[in-house]
């Protein structure tokens, strides 16, 4: 009887959550002109945004395979593994973790976490944190190319340093917060069995270099494929949303139900406290607010925006900036971070997770604003 009256209040309150969201809009924009711009602009984004993210994603996931099988990773790691200790109060390993998920995506340092050789040399609270960590590199090669594609180089570049430092604030904040509420954390991960311990040299392939070089080249773009497909339902789904809610109608102030038109309400509700973003952000347009908002539940989706920003002509160096730092460091961690911590077993830290890199990412972006600006004045 109680899961009956339960499922009923559920279905009452969907019902009213469609009402409230979608009345407004269609009162402002006409129901049929709604209707006919969210389908438009889905479609838009996947013809122009999502398989061009899917581009970017197979030939970067083609050259991350690539590094992998030429030991490019491992030199990569060894010229890391010095700065993990002072920086990340991490074991010199974590390093791997970092280049990994900047190649692919958060999930990456699971995979790490549970190879017991790989979390040997770690204590708990280090263990756990490296979701922190993995999350605030996640898609970092994809953001970066993307940007750069919009000519932004240098921006891109201030943009990543942004993201290391919120890297970093993000991994203390959840090692302090969790010792200080879970000292039995401080404690070492069980050290591995000797026959458990695998050698990845001994299945070192036999085939020659070519072989190798187009085996890494077309198992690295099936990857990228893959990551290109995961990406879809956010990019559509979340950025369609968000569209509708920050920009205007069409030319004229007329809806016609075209692509990437909707109701302000996001710049509006900005704009209250546009102070805030343009003092921390150097947001001069409110509208840009949308990156950072969806980046909280998939980057992929905020890449989305991208073209739309671009073509409104409000997509400067600035915002470039900022929006890598925090779009790496986020990168959709809202999405993520639950599901890697049940996965690892720690389900009582994942709201400290969540607050550490909520605090990293909003850092991450002021640090990219101020370090470009302080760079443009040179």
């Amino acid at each position: 009887m109680k899961k009956i009256r339960r499922s009923t209040v559920e279905a009452f309150a969907l019902l009213c959550l469609i009402v409230v969201a979608s009345v407004p809009l269609g009162m402002r924009m006409g129901s049929a002109n709604m209707i006919k711009t969210i389908m438009n602009t889905a479609h838009d984004l996947l013809l122009n945004t999502v398989f061009y993210l899917m581009g970017i994603t197979v030939l970067t996931g083609a050259l991350s395979k690539l590094m992998s099988e030429f030991g490019v990773v491992n030199l990569l790691e060894r010229v890391l593994r010095p700065l993990m200790k002072p920086l990340y109060n991490l074991p010199g390993v974590a390093a791997l973790g970092a280049v990994m998920t900047f190649l692919s995506d958060n999930p990456a340092i699971i995979a790490l976490s549970k190879d017991k050789k790989f979390s040997s040399y770690f204590k708990k609270y280090q263990l756990i944190s490296l979701t922190n960590f993995g999350t605030a590199f996640g898609m970092g090669f994809v953001v970066i190319i993307t940007m750069v594609g919009y000519i932004q180089v240098s921006a891109a570049m201030v943009g990543l340093v942004g993201a290391v430092c919120g890297s970093i604030i993000s991994t203390r904040l959840m090692q302090r917060s969790c010792l200080k509420e879970f000292p039995e954390l401080d404690s070492p991960v069980a050290a591995i069995v000797e026959e458990e311990v695998l050698e990845t040299s001994e299945t070192q392939q036999k085939d020659g270099v070519f072989m190798r070089f187009l085996n890494a080249v077309l198992d690295g773009g099936k990857n990228g494929v893959e990551l290109g497909l995961q990406i879809i339902p956010g990019v559509l789904i979340i950025t369609t949303a968000v569209i509708m809610i920050t920009f205007g109608p069409g030319e004229g102030g007329v809806y016609d139900g075209s692509s990437s038109q909707g109701v302000p309400i996001l710049p509006w509700l900005a704009e209250k406290i546009h102070w805030v973003f343009e003092w921390l952000f150097g947001f001069t347009n409110m509208e840009l607010i949308a990156f950072p908002m969806t980046a909280l539940g998939a980057v992929g989706a905020a890449l989305g925006l991208l073209p739309t920003f671009n073509a409104a002509g409000i997509l400067d160096g600035n915002a470039v900036a900022v929006f890598t730092a925090i779009g790496m460091c986020w990168s959709g961690y809202l999405s993520t971070h639950t599901a890697m911590l049940d996965s690892l077993g720690y389900r009582k830290v994942i709201s400290k997770a969540l607050g550490a890199h909520t605090i990293a990412g909003l850092c991450a972006g002021i640090i990219a604003h101020f370090l470009y600006l302080l760079i443009s004045l040179i």
